[in-house]
């Protein structure tokens, strides 16, 4: 019964059937956003506006179509057909291969009528043949009279490899499914952090006691005056506050320290120091009020105790000056980093206090998925080699000599004739 049942596993109709399940329910995953919040999908979603009649938000959360890849049944699905590969490269490759190194003998001449490539030669020729095969790299087997020849056997692991490299994929797809995690932080600069607004993790997810601290963040400008790059450097501290590792990222450079990897995502400004009349600093908050492409931050410094007078400044980069105007909306002046200006009183611009947004994410899938693409494409390449037999049965005035070739029938068609013509 086990192993009727692994044959159905391996039966290629219900591999290919399980292949179009997950194929389908990952378009599935890539038109609908995953990992959003609740009140996303109520705005994308809404019960009003039915897609085909019955898909709306309630349908989304309840059947786990916000995070498909996460979700029992379609791990369920990857399970199963890893198992599928596991059954066909056991009861089908395996024993394929080993037929193929089995010296399989033609003892008959109707055997050969089989063969689309076949010819016959003088008996007298049937040593040249043996070292002209020989010279062209094939296996010789031989009994008396009878020569059984191949080449390229290594063409044949090539499917078990392809097996070997899909079911490394599928077990890192779910290694990363129920062990990851991804989460985001927007830390000020000098803050100390952990992870902590984590948006999704795996049923079985350890989230990692690192403590980091954003020592500085920075943006580098093209001359046009808009943004090329913007870098953080971070520090990894042990549990007494010590720096372990020190590293600088920027977006598409990421840095990783102990499996978890960190992304520039983002930035924003929260605040800035002042010194008011050389005796003491304080800290403005920014906002950002307009809902545009073009972040720009503003915040008021009053100059009356009922804030009817003072200063608006305005900020739009991060290139260490800010713009003055007055309470009429009149621009003052551009001030820089230490910079002291008096306007009703002494004001210096200490700093530009920024914040950086990270994507802090750990994948324990992403090597066993790289280790199987590799595979991949060294199965590529191992299917280049072409697994070529040839058969001869000499008999008391004829040789009779056939072949038969798994791909490139053409080049193996031309070989074969080459071979028959420097026989003769």
């Amino acid at each position: 019964m086990k192993r009727l049942f692994l044959k159905y596993l391996a039966d290629l109709r219900f591999a290919i059937f399980l292949l179009l399940l997950i194929a389908t329910f990952s378009i599935i995953g890539t038109v609908i956003e995953q990992d959003q919040t609740i009140e996303q999908y109520q705005l994308n979603y809404p019960l009003t506006t039915n897609i085909l009649g019955f898909i709306n938000w309630k349908f989304i959360i309840n059947y786990g179509l916000d995070h498909v890849y996460k979700t029992w049944w379609f791990i369920t699905l990857l399970i199963i057909f890893s198992i599928s590969l596991l059954s066909c490269t056991f009861l089908q490759q395996l024993p394929s291969l080993k037929i193929a190194r089995r010296c399989q003998f033609f003892r008959k001449k109707n055997q050969f009528n089989r063969l689309n490539i076949k010819n016959n030669l003088n008996s007298n020729v049937f040593s040249k043949i043996f070292f002209l095969l020989k010279k062209n790299n094939y296996s010789i087997f031989q009994q008396k009279n009878i020569l059984y020849c191949y080449k390229g056997l290594i063409g044949r692991i090539a499917p078990i490899i392809v097996h070997i490299s899909m079911i490394l994929i599928l077990l890192g797809a779910v290694l990363g499914a129920i062990g990851g995690f991804n989460g985001q932080e927007i830390i000020p600069k000098s803050e100390t952090f952990t992870v902590q607004n984590v948006i999704n993790k795996g049923s079985f997810t350890t989230l990692p006691k690192i403590n980091s601290r954003i020592n500085d963040f920075w943006i580098t400008y093209n001359p046009q005056t808009t943004i090329d790059q913007f870098y953080s450097n971070l520090s990894f501290l042990n549990n007494s506050g010590k720096e372990i590792s020190n590293q600088t990222i920027s977006v598409n450079h990421p840095a990783k320290y102990k499996g978890v990897t960190y992304y520039q995502t983002d930035w924003n400004l929260v605040g800035l120091r002042l010194k008011i009349n050389d005796n003491k600093i304080i800290q403005y908050p920014l906002i950002s009020p307009l809902a545009t492409k073009e972040k720009i931050w503003i915040s008021w410094i009053p100059f009356s105790n009922d804030f009817t007078d003072g200063i608006t400044i305005l900020i739009n980069n991060l290139q260490g000056y800010i713009s003055l105007y007055n309470s009429t909306g009149e621009f003052i002046t551009n001030l820089e980093l230490n910079e002291t200006i008096d306007i009703q009183q002494k004001i210096t611009l200490i700093d530009i206090i920024s914040s950086t947004g990270l994507q802090i994410k750990t994948d324990p899938g992403i090597t066993t998925i790289y280790t199987g693409f590799a595979f991949l494409m060294t199965s590529t390449l191992i299917s280049y080699q072409t697994y070529s037999q040839i058969w001869l049965l000499k008999t008391k005035n004829t040789i009779y000599v056939g072949g038969n070739t798994t791909r490139a029938k053409y080049d193996f068609e031309v070989e074969f004739k080459n071979l028959i013509n420097e026989t003769k």
